[in-house]
């Protein structure tokens, strides 16, 4: 088949993350089955405009903030282009409307609805507030137009969220993500003063500011170090360096910035918990990450991080999102020896249920059904 695949990054782009690691993968396992895919995604500083990927040609036009949902829509309708026999329409809050223009089979791809995640953006004092309205109230009336379509998604919690917004069970298939892992050679040791990890991108919505208060209500009841690994805005970044020093932690959190996997899997093997206060997730492939290299995850039990975490065996799930909840789980996990190495050995049994051989073979299934 020639597959044509709407993203609004691609796995190179300076913002990339989990849902544009887990697109490529399926794209990878896509060609190797013999398809030609073609992803189309938005141009980024520096980047070719057309490139080949792991076998996927890359197109890049238009910004990732609204300008390739544009871009995509007067290149498919109006430009010369191969035909195509199957069209993917990932969603990242905003879809790329393909019901509207698009008359092949469709495929759409979701991590997560966003629902009350809009208004959690980066955007300044009152905007933040007007995108947030305008994507709150919208987002149920755009899921009408995808009704028909067939769904891509990760975890038990996506399904049900779509099933709220009106997309029949039936054209819901959950294709669970593997895990690519890097493990440190050699293993190192754990950090001799106990090491509390942040991991993910700089984001309000990944609950990095609620990290930060965990790490100023357990600094004040033992020592501690504490890691920030991740990227995000600069002017977001700048706030957090301020929220710190407000708290007297800015000389107790390290940020590491990104890094690349070798050294991630290294300073998650060098830490002993890592925390999750994420609002919303599709999945939540960092905490499977963590537990791969023997890490327990304590985390908020927010849709996503109730199905990559196994409350009681790879981590803990909190019963309320609040800083004052993860920090005590946290000092109740490191004041018992027992029970760390209890979740330690469950985190590790946890990950090895997770395989791309696996996931790869569940999404070519998928989209033979669909074309």
């Amino acid at each position: 088949m020639n597959i044509l695949v709407f993203s609004w990054r691609d796995l190179k782009h300076p913002l990339a993350g989990g849902a544009e690691q887990v697109m490529h993968e399926h794209m990878k396992s896509w060609v190797a089955a013999g398809h030609k895919v073609t992803l189309f995604s938005s141009y980024f500083s520096g980047a070719k405009r057309e490139e080949v990927v792991d076998g996927v040609e890359t197109l890049r036009k238009g910004c990732q903030l609204g300008g390739v949902h544009i871009a995509a829509f007067f290149w498919y309708v109006f430009k010369n282009h191969k035909k195509y026999d199957l069209v993917v329409d990932q969603f990242h809050g905003i879809p790329f409307f393909t019901p509207l223009y698009v008359r092949k089979p469709k495929l759409a791809v979701l991590q997560e609805v966003a629902k009350d995640v809009w208004f959690l953006n980066d955007f300044s004092f009152p905007l933040n507030l007007v995108i947030g309205f305008l994507g709150y109230i919208s987002e149920p009336i755009i899921f009408l137009l995808y009704r028909n379509v067939d769904f891509m998604v990760g975890s038990n919690s996506a399904k049900e969220d779509l099933i709220k917004m009106g997309i029949p069970s039936l054209k819901i298939t959950i294709v669970p993500h593997g895990v690519i892992i890097k493990y440190p050679k050699p293993f190192p040791p754990k950090e001799k003063i106990k090491t509390v990890m942040f991991l993910g991108a700089l984001a309000k919505d990944k609950g990095v500011e609620d990290a930060i208060k965990v790490f100023s209500l357990l600094n004040k009841k033992r020592e501690c170090n504490f890691w920030i690994v991740g990227r995000g805005g600069e002017s977001y970044v700048s706030k957090l360096l301020s929220m710190c020093k407000e708290l007297g932690l800015d000389n107790k959190v390290k940020f590491w910035g990104f890094v690349d996997d070798k050294n991630k899997f290294e300073l998650l093997a060098r830490a002993h918990l890592m925390i999750n206060p994420s609002a919303r997730e599709g999945w939540g492939l960092v905490n499977i990450e963590a537990n791969s290299v023997g890490i327990p995850v304590v985390a908020y039990s927010s849709p996503g991080l109730i199905d990559s975490v196994k409350n009681g065996k790879s981590g803990i799930l909190v019963k309320e999102n609040l800083p004052e909840k993860l920090a005590k789980a946290i000092i109740e996990i490191l004041d018992n020896k027992e029970r760390y190495r209890h979740l330690q050995t469950g985190a590790l049994a946890w990950s090895k249920n997770f395989s791309w051989e696996k996931s790869k073979q569940e999404s070519l299934r998928l989209i033979n059904k669909v074309v």
